[in-house]
């Protein structure tokens, strides 16, 4: 069952509607058996996989509380790790070093392994282990209620591709019996509306121009068609996952639920460090609590409490590397995504030694609005690997830019420079509207109307062809 798809918006509209009529106990029984519905729609056998993790880590929770035994955190990491790394990597990891002891002349046959990976996995994967963890570093207590956890886990409607929620976020809500707000209930349609527009009218439309582009023969594209093909993508990739994440946190406050922001106009970022706190917050937070200051020996504080982690020694660079390193293997079984992350540590370690202590020219304004300039198509062109088939294709097209005869041709048709540059004006456009005229009254009595174009708008593309291009990771 997918976001843009009638079968969601009647499923939806279903629980929402029994939801709001049913005391607390009941409301989570029915969370959870909406959430195993709504997964068990792709492929029912893998709810099992899915309440396996959760059970695990209910149990194991309790134990790293009353023992404060690292040895149960470790087997927890474990166990998750180890089915994430079945399901997603095996193979990926196999033809890997086969590949490797080939170089070597040892003939070694590829594996034929058929894995299907599970929907979700990796989201709540990293959910459970924040759970975890949170718990052994003291921030939260276990959750004596195996209902209101597991509800936590598999909420529906961000369990295929976020939020990564926190428990500290959302089980407390969860506990509480909300009161209908009929203010949070029309947000959230709101949020609904702007989510489907982005994906079904923008998202799916400009995959049309992505796909087209990159099918293109390596040897016929040009410097022009590389950076054009950059934005295309960064652009549907951003109205895709945005749009997941609008509907996400919009179905969640149809119910009183609260969600974490996700993004906030990430190509409007001043640096790369910007882009991060902009884009996927709840991932980039993620891995930068759990696995970036671990690797940096720093003591990591409660952030909900206000407090405020210690300075991270010498090795926060290195630390730096690896956890973007890690952070790209997430995304994908690929090496392309492997480089994909290094590429963005390595412009976040050139911005720390930009901007240290000793250099104040970074300081000055213009330079800051210069700083935009740059990062938008650094951050752009950073999507060449991730949509790229191989490391070789990726690296062939980076290398168009850097010959002066790559940009005295055109690949594609016109309209497809044109739609980009229309993208690129219209999200500034409205970047613009949203933070220096939002408070004018006639854009606030502009919205109905704007809300009214896209549902016809949404009604028109509806089609449940596309799934969203999280869903793969």
């Amino acid at each position: 069952m997918i976001f843009n798809s009638l079968t969601f918006l009647l499923f939806l509209s279903s629980v929402v509607l029994l939801y709001w009529n049913l005391p607390r106990q009941p409301r989570l029984l029915l969370i959870f058996i909406s959430s195993l519905i709504f997964y068990g729609f792709w492929k029912f056998e893998f709810i099992f996989v899915m309440l396996f993790s959760v059970v695990v880590d209910f149990f194991l929770a309790k134990k790293i509380y009353v023992t404060k035994n690292i040895k149960f955190l470790y087997l927890s990491i474990f166990i998750n790790l180890s089915l994430l790394f079945y399901f997603k990597y095996l193979i990926f990891f196999a033809n890997s070093s086969i590949g490797f002891l080939n170089l070597f002349g040892l003939e070694v046959d590829l594996i034929f392994l058929k894995i299907i990976l599970p929907l979700g996995i990796s989201f709540y994967t990293f959910q459970t282990i924040s759970y975890v963890v949170d718990v052994y570093r003291g921030f939260i207590k276990p959750e004596k209620n195996f209902l209101l956890y597991s509800s936590y886990v598999i909420f529906f409607p961000q369990l295929i591709a976020g939020p990564i929620l926190r428990a500290s976020e959302v089980i407390h809500q969860l506990r509480d019996r909300s009161v209908f707000s009929l203010s949070q209930f029309s947000n959230g349609l709101r949020r609904i509306i702007y989510g489907l527009f982005l994906k079904v009218v923008l998202a799916d439309n400009i995959s049309t121009f992505v796909d087209s582009g990159f099918n293109i023969p390596i040897e016929d594209i040009g410097a022009w068609d590389v950076l054009t093909l950059s934005f295309l993508f960064g652009f549907q990739i951003y109205f895709d996952f945005s749009a997941y994440s609008h509907i996400a946190i919009g179905a969640a406050l149809l119910m009183g639920i609260t969600f974490p922001e996700n993004f906030n106009f990430p190509y409007s970022a001043t640096s790369p460090r910007d882009f991060w706190k902009r884009w996927h917050i709840s991932l980039s937070s993620w891995i930068r609590d759990y696995l970036y200051l671990p690797l940096t020996g720093s003591s990591v504080v409660n952030r909900s409490t206000g407090g405020i982690v210690e300075k991270t020694p010498k090795n926060s660079d290195r630390a730096l590397f690896y956890s973007w390193a890690i952070m790209g293997l997430w995304h994908g079984a690929n090496w392309t995504f492997v480089l994909w992350g290094l590429y963005h540590a390595f412009f976040v370690f050139l911005q720390r030694i930009l901007t240290s202590s000793k250099s104040i020219i970074f300081k000055n304004r213009i330079i800051t609005f210069i700083g935009t300039l740059i990062t938008l198509p650094i951050m752009m062109l950073g999507w060449i690997p991730f949509r790229s088939e191989n490391l070789e294709t990726a690296l062939m097209m980076w290398g168009k830019l850097f010959s002066l005869n790559n940009y005295l041709f055109l690949s594609m048709r016109e309209n497809v420079y044109l739609v980009t540059f229309c993208l690129l004006m219209c999200f500034y456009l409205i970047y613009f509207i949203k933070e220096k005229l939002s408070k004018l009254m006639i854009v606030k009595n502009s919205e109905i109307f704007v809300l009214s174009v896209m549902l016809v708008l949404i009604f028109i593309f509806l089609r449940p062809i596309d799934q969203f291009i999280y869903f793969q990771f």
